[in-house]
């Protein structure tokens, strides 16, 4: 296993893992600076208040590190997108998820939006859609070395607790819908 896609709905903890794993000594690509740095970022779509990216490209742009052989993560909600050994899905509870957007600044139309993306599995859905092994692991009440330890212990081939369909939101479909 070469990558490994770190994904999820914005807010579900992709940084914060990917920080301790690079704390860990592991390689972890910040997707949004490789991104800039490789001048794949498009045009503003101004209504979502986010930048367009050819996933073709961005896929494209990885293969020289596919081809060292080396385990590199990828922290993005795109990575799921990519040619890569395996998926990891970070999961967070709907209303945690809406207390740390907020936080972030983000205003009420786009936390709505996430936490809703959240509730549908959207990115879980997605991944899944490949033919690449997917996993998910709740952060929501987790510190952020236990989730760091959950994607090595997945890594390591350890993954019968984080196998896909554990995590159900769908109880808070009322409350935000």
């Amino acid at each position: 296993m070469t990558l490994v896609a770190l994904t999820g709905t914005p807010g579900t903890g992709k940084t914060s893992v990917s920080a301790e794993l690079r704390s860990r000594g592991h390689t972890v690509i910040d997707m949004n600076e490789h991104i800039r740095a490789h001048g794949l970022l498009g045009a503003l779509d101004e209504g979502r208040d986010t930048h367009e990216v050819d996933l073709d490209l961005l896929n494209d742009s990885l293969e020289g590190i596919r081809a060292s052989g080396d385990l590199v993560f990828m922290d993005s909600h795109l990575s799921h997108f990519m040619d890569c050994g395996c998926i990891v899905v970070f999961r967070c509870r709907p209303d945690v998820l809406a207390a740390r957007l907020e936080a972030r600044g983000y205003g009420p139309e786009k936390v709505r939006e996430n936490v809703q993306s959240e509730i549908l599995d959207v990115i879980l859905c997605e991944a899944s859609e490949s033919d690449i092994p997917v996993y998910e692991v709740d952060c929501s009440d987790t510190a952020v070395g236990c989730s760091a330890d959950a994607v090595e212990q997945i890594v390591k081939g350890e993954v019968s607790d984080y196998t896909p369909g554990r995590t159900d939101w769908s109880g808070e479909m009322e409350r935000w819908f």
